[in-house]
């Protein structure tokens, strides 16, 4: 399936059910929680459906209101190493099997969140350790 036709196959309701399965879990990760201000998740929520239904052949409501995505630039202030990254595709995995989207489906968002996700990292090693 080519990531262009997606948005024929699942339409609004499919990446609705994706990222609502994806940020219901964000609230509560000692990884990934921190990074949200608590008073955004539902824009966050919002940025990221509006951002993914553009990017895989729906209505360009992303690009109206927030111009050219620029991930890593807009992901820059956030510390996304490999313990993030990894965080990050081990809740969207679970987020795509609550979805339960079609098989094809599926594998297409699961690499491009794979890849997506490595290609914004933006810190080596663990978050958590401080550098001196």
């Amino acid at each position: 399936m080519e990531e262009d036709q997606i948005y024929s196959v699942i339409g609004e309701e499919g990446f609705e059910r994706l990222v609502a399965a994806f940020y219901r879990q964000v609230p509560h990760d000692e990884i990934l929680g921190p990074m949200y201000p608590a008073q955004d998740f539902a824009g966050a929520e919002q940025r990221l459906r509006d951002f993914l239904i553009f990017r895989f052949g729906g209505p360009q409501r992303y690009i109206e209101q927030r111009g050219h995505p620029r991930l890593r630039q807009r992901h820059a202030p956030f510390p996304v190493d490999d313990a993030a990254r990894d965080r990050w595709v081990k809740l969207m995995t679970a987020a795509l099997s609550e979805a339960n989207l079609p098989a094809e489906v599926d594998e297409v968002l699961r690499a491009f969140f794979a890849s997506t996700a490595t290609f914004l990292k933006n810190r080596a090693g663990d978050h958590l350790k401080l550098s001196p």
